[in-house]
């Protein structure tokens, strides 16, 4: 029964046991769930089950394992889980076995192995683990295919594989086994394809691997192989396919003449330590469509020998130590690469050329299609030639030193995606041919010496994702039609000179993530209309002339993570809108002229204040070291409140006028007079370790010209420290004043002055420390409470402390 390629969905209905006679049952390709029956054992007469590439759960029934007669199971592509049940190895008709893409857990059961029918086994992409069994080769089996890639299999990998000896298929790739590869792979004559890749091996390739004659496939990648390639393994001319990447490998590629390999079509090496020059007998493989041999130590000229593999469609020799011939000074070997028809993709990136780019770049196929040239140490200019590279959608020639212009013909390069010319000497104007190039996507311009003014008709070319062209001379402003790119994702035209102001319609840059305008002469107001764009999550406008205040609709930008508005002139608030900035991790609003509280909420609690320096009249948290904010009015929404007041301030008048009362009467206030004592003096090192450097933990408030912090002396008492900022204007006055009244001041309502520190640069008073906080805390905090009485006593105190300030 072929029920395959269906649209069934639920669990298997249990009236198909009836079918007692049945021998096939195909059920591949729906949406059924559920948990595999274990009324499937009922089918005595099976031969083929799949259940393959449907929702099935759960674990693998033991009583699937009952039907003796079963050739071949798959239950690939579903969402089983546990353990593969021991009694598989009942089924001693089984041919082949696929469980791939599972979740099955636990070891292979060695029993498996004793299936003598047994050809193809393949759990790949499941979660087991534990070691091989050392004998699943022991006696001579007739396994064929063997897939257990992609599983977290461990320990070495057993030397018993030579009695596979019909073997044509190895894939151990994507697990954890360590040790050595087994010589005894070598004597798997009969293999074809093996994948050992992604393993942590540390050893070399075994010799042996030069008897299997018929390998067409070897894939060891990523596997900490050590030592050199075997001479002997290019002796297989088989051999189809050959990676070897990112492992350890040294020494030289080793090709000669005597090796034809005809039938290698890849071969790939990168990420290794080969060195040497390559091989001129390289063109011996004559089907080669594949060679990477990128992030290697190969120097030297590269071999024109590369030219007469006509196939070949891929060539990747990036990061390489390769130079020029000395006596020509240019890619000479690009030259010989135009007989490649079919070449799709060169990569040269990252070498030492030292030479320029020839004019037969543009005889290259017209298949080209990616050319990486970047950091390659080019001289020169860039060929006019390659405007007839009709195809290409990629070029990369960054981090040169390329001089002249960009070429006029660039205009003919109508599927040109990517341009990356960044970090070289180019001059004169952005090209205006530019405007014509309706496919480009991404232009990198920066760290250049490009001059004078952006094309406005770039704001016609609505392919454009990415416009990058920092760092170079431009000198006009900002087009107004570059603001309708409403697919830009990123603009950057930061450390320019560019001048006049930010316009409404930047807000239709709707697709912009990342804008960045930076040290630039730009000016006026930041316009409001910037919170349209709502995917923004860079923004940086520092180093410029941008005047007038942070809009409050800055608060609307909710993707916003970086914001650098520093070094402009800002003025005004910090919008409390901001706080709603959740993602915000950075900002920097330095060196503006900003006022009023710096917000605390939201991503506030995490700034410090290194992000709001030198801004002269902003207050709040002491975090920030700027003053504390005077408190705001008391709320009078209500009609308690407003009592409240009301009986505050008639305990004002009645204090006062008993206060003037009792003067007038020379009535004696309750006052606390002791003798005057001698004022102690303190060592600038004294009050430092009192204070634990000044630290911004001992910091409980600060003032218009100075500082308090809370100190402990060594004998455990506990003082306040005022710090005078004596680079503030009138600092010196107010500190001459302060000790010149309060030193002969006596009053329990004043606090005492203990001792001062006075030296070059540094003056500081040290008071007795009031460990209730300030009266601020008491008035205005939320977790403290003062009832009406206690707050006519305050005032009463208060009062007497001002008349004893004013009349003595």
């Amino acid at each position: 029964m072929d029920l395959s390629r269906n649209n069934f969905h639920g669990e298997l209905p249990e009236g198909l046991s009836h079918l007692g006679r049945l021998k096939v049952l195909n059920l591949t390709i729906n949406n059924l769930s559920g948990k595999v029956p274990s009324w499937l054992s009922s089918f005595q007469n099976l031969q083929y089950l799949s259940h393959a590439n449907n929702s099935f759960t759960g674990v693998i029934p033991p009583a699937i394992c009952n039907v003796s007669t079963l050739k071949s199971l798959s239950l690939s592509f579903n969402s089983l889980s546990g353990k593969l049940p021991i009694e598989i190895g009942n089924l001693q008709s089984l041919k082949k076995l696929s469980i791939e893409y599972n979740y099955l857990s636990g070891s292979v059961p060695s029993k498996i192995f004793n299936i003598s029918s047994l050809e193809i086994i393949s759990f790949l992409s499941n979660s087991l683990s534990g070691s091989l069994p050392a004998d699943m080769c022991s006696p001579p089996r007739r396994i064929k295919w063997l897939n257990l890639s992609d599983n977290k299999l461990g320990g070495q990998i057993p030397s018993t594989w030579f009695h596979c000896s019909q073997l044509q298929m190895l894939s151990l790739s994507i697990n954890q086994f360590i040790g050595t590869i087994p010589n005894e792979i070598g004597n798997l004559t009969a293999l074809e394809e093996l994948y050992l890749g992604v393993n942590n091996f540390r050893a070399t390739i075994p010799e042996q691997f030069c008897n299997l004659h018929r390998l067409k496939q070897l894939w060891i990648e990523e596997a900490s192989l050590t030592g050199s390639i075997p001479a002997q393994l290019f002796n297989i001319s088989t051999l189809l396919v050959v990676v070897l990447n990112d492992n350890i490998l040294s020494g030289n590629l080793p090709l000669s003449n005597r090796q034809r390999l005809p039938n290698l079509e890849v071969l790939s090496a990168r990420g290794n330590k080969l060195h040497g020059v390559i091989p001129a007998s390289i063109s011996n493989a004559s089907n080669l469509y594949y060679l990477n041999l990128a992030r290697n130590k190969f120097s030297g000229p590269i071999a024109d020998s590369l030219g007469d593999l006509r196939l070949l469609e891929h060539l990747n020799l990036g990061q390489n130590y390769f130079t020029c011939e000395p006596s020509i000074l240019e890619l000479s070997f690009i030259s010989s690469l135009t007989k490649c028809k079919y070449l799709e993709f060169l990569g040269m990136n990252d070498n030492s050329f030292n030479g320029s780019i020839p004019k037969s770049i543009g005889n290259l196929s017209h298949s080209i299609e990616k050319i990486f040239a970047s950091e390659s140490e080019l001289m020169g200019s860039i060929p006019d030639w390659f405007g007839y590279l009709s195809n290409l959608l990629l070029l990369s020639l960054y981090g040169n030193h390329l001089t002249g212009s960009v070429p006029y013909t660039f205009k003919s390069l109508q599927k040109l995606q990517a341009l990356n010319l960044e970090n070289n000497l180019l001059s004169g104007p952005p090209p205006h041919h530019f405007c014509d190039m309706s496919s480009l996507y991404i232009v990198t311009m920066g760290q250049n010496q490009i001059s004078g003014a952006i094309p406005s008709c770039l704001g016609n070319v609505t392919s454009l994702g990415y416009l990058l062209i920092d760092q170079n001379l431009l000198n006009s402003s900002i087009p107004a039609n570059l603001w309708n790119l409403s697919h830009l994702l990123k603009l950057d035209l930061s450390s320019n000179s560019l001048s006049g102001s930010l316009p409404e319609e930047m807000q239709n840059l709707k697709a912009a993530t990342s804008l960045n305008l930076s040290a630039n002469d730009i000016s006026g107001n930041s316009p409001s209309s910037i919170a349209g764009l709502q995917n923004l999550l860079n923004l940086s406008l520092a180093q410029n002339k941008i005047e007038g205040s942070i809009p409050n609709s800055v608060g609307n930008m909710l993707s916003l993570q970086y914001l650098d508005l520093s070094h402009n002139d800002l003025s005004g608030v910090i919008p409390k809108f901001m706080e709603a900035l959740s993602y915000l991790s950075y900002i920097n609003l330095s060196f503006n002229n900003l006022s009023g509280e710096i917000p605390s909420g939201g991503p506030f609690k995490n700034f410090t204040s290194q992000s709001f320096m030198s801004n002269a009249a902003l207050c709040g948290a002491p975090r920030f070291l700027v003053p504390l904010c005077s408190p705001l009015p008391l709320h009078r929404s209500t009609k308690k409140k407003v009592l409240q007041v009301i009986y505050l301030v008639l305990g004002i008048a009645v204090a006062i006028i008993s206060l003037r009362y009792r003067r007038k009467n020379n009535v004696p206030t309750a006052v606390s007079w002791k003798p005057l004592g001698k004022a102690e003096r303190f060592s600038y090192y004294e009050l430092l370790r009192a204070t634990n450097g000044y630290n911004e933990s001992n910091l409980p408030g600060t003032g218009s010209f100075g500082s308090v912090y809370r100190g402990t002396q060594i004998d455990g008492t506990q003082v306040a420290v005022k710090v005078f900022k004596l680079q503030l204007e009138g600092t010196h006055d107010s500190f001459v004043s302060e000790c010149e009244v309060l030193r002969n001041l006596r009053h329990r309502n004043l606090t005492k002055v203990i001792g001062s520190c006075t030296n070059h640069g540094f003056k500081a008073l040290v008071y007795e420390y009031m460990p209730n906080g300030s009266l601020e805390k008491w008035l205005y905090s939320h977790n403290h409470y003062l009832n009406l009485i206690e707050r006519m006593s305050i005032m009463i105190d208060v009062s007497n402390a001002l008349e004893y300030l004013h009349h003595g």
